[in-house]
């Protein structure tokens, strides 16, 4: 039987999710059309809609249903950076170094189309991002940062950073994707003017996610057409997929504390276990008895050994685990995230990410205990590969 641990790129879908799917795509109707099979469909979409509310501390009326993280990722920091500029010209945008693809992305398209100024935030050697004052805020369009790194599992201080922000009138939106069922999310509290999450992170489907709009916020949108969400996100909107996002964040908010404990315990001895068998890893990120790692989440380098060719080698004796994110079209690459945190290239090439979740037992981290050290030595032997980076 296959050992999977990576569940940061991707959850099992939870059974009661499925069944949720399967019985709601059997019911017809547009959730806009008034006729009564229509408004039986929107019916259930606007239950679904409060129950996603709920689970992220917000008004229904703040959940913008996407397709997905990506999308609800580059509806906020495009949309607030056109909002922004409508009236005045604020070419700033504050990210911090290695964040997850669907931002930086985002960044680097709107600097290349549309003369935006993106300003690198410094993360410190644990992942963290490193406080600034924000200057020239009235040239700043808005910030944008990862709640929970998604390759190192660091926890990032938000209400410090939002609270630094508001001072000087910038919006901010929040990459909450990999924060989603592991921490509590209180999206009124959070001092943010947007947050994005997805559902198969949390065992729903994949191809549906949200944004979380305050009512105060403005965006321009990215599609146009009918308007049906605030005018926000226009497209028919999935009632099926929305039903079964809503089961899985309904399941995953009632287990999020006692999975975090389970997590935690799980993860420190993979971590243990893995120093044991492979001496010379090092753990990327806060130490595990710091607070400030995401309970599902061991990240290492292995020094002397390539990051994809141990992953090659671990797939070939039945365990998945990945390099870092999942988004990057399948083409290997150094980590952005460990260059971010000033750890060299070689490390950078070196990494490999274990992931945790409700699925995982203590026979999956033993099994990768097992196995680490001859993939280890054939992947040294090996050595690194000489090639020229996409980030050069």
């Amino acid at each position: 039987m296959p050992v999977y641990l990576d569940h940061a790129a991707t959850t099992p879908m939870r059974p009661e999710a499925i069944a949720a799917y399967v019985d709601a795509m059997g019911v017809v109707g547009n959730p806009s059309s008034i006729h009564s099979q229509g408004q039986q469909a929107k019916r259930m979409l606007e239950e679904a809609r409060e129950t996603v509310a709920a689970t992220l501390g917000c008004d229904p009326i703040e959940v913008v249903f996407t397709s997905g993280g990506t999308e609800s990722i580059n509806l906020a920091v495009k949309g607030l950076y056109w909002a922004r500029n409508a009236a005045a010209v604020r070419p700033r945008i504050l990210v911090p170094g290695g964040e997850h693809h669907a931002t930086t992305d985002t960044v680097d398209w709107l600097e290349r189309a549309e003369g935006a100024r993106p300003q690198w935030l410094a993360l410190d050697a644990e992942g963290r991002i490193v406080p600034s004052p924000i200057e020239a805020p009235d040239e700043t369009a808005l910030l944008t940062f990862l709640a929970v790194n998604n390759e190192v599992g660091t926890i990032q201080p938000v209400r410090e950073l939002t609270d630094r922000a508001r001072e000087v009138g910038v919006p901010v939106h929040v990459d909450a994707v990999s924060a989603y069922g592991h921490l509590p999310i209180d999206f009124a509290a959070s001092g943010a003017d947007a947050l994005s999450v997805s559902a198969h992170k949390i065992g729903g489907p994949a191809g549906i996610g949200a944004l979380v709009l305050a009512r105060t916020s403005t965006v321009v949108p990215l599609i146009h057409g009918g308007g049906q969400q605030r005018q926000v996100r226009s497209g028919t909107q999935d009632v099926a997929a929305a039903v079964a996002f809503a089961v899985a964040a309904r399941a995953a908010e009632t287990e999020r504390a006692s999975e975090a404990a389970r997590l935690s315990s799980l993860r420190d001895r993979l971590v243990d276990g893995v120093r044991a068998a492979v001496p010379e890893a090092l753990l990327s990120g806060p130490g595990t008895a710091s607070g400030d790692r995401v309970a599902s989440n061991a990240h290492f380098v292995f020094p002397g050994a390539q990051g994809d060719s141990l992953l090659f080698l671990l797939d070939m004796a039945g365990l998945s685990v990945s390099t870092g994110s999942a988004c990057t079209a399948g083409i290997p690459e150094p980590s952005q995230v460990l260059l971010a945190m000033g750890r060299s290239e070689l490390d950078a090439r070196s990494a490999l990410r274990f992931t945790l979740g409700r699925t995982s037992t203590q026979a999956d981290v033993d099994a990768l205990i097992a196995a680490l050290p001859g993939a280890y030595a054939q992947a040294g032997r090996a050595g690194h590969a000489e090639r020229a980076s996409r980030l050069a």
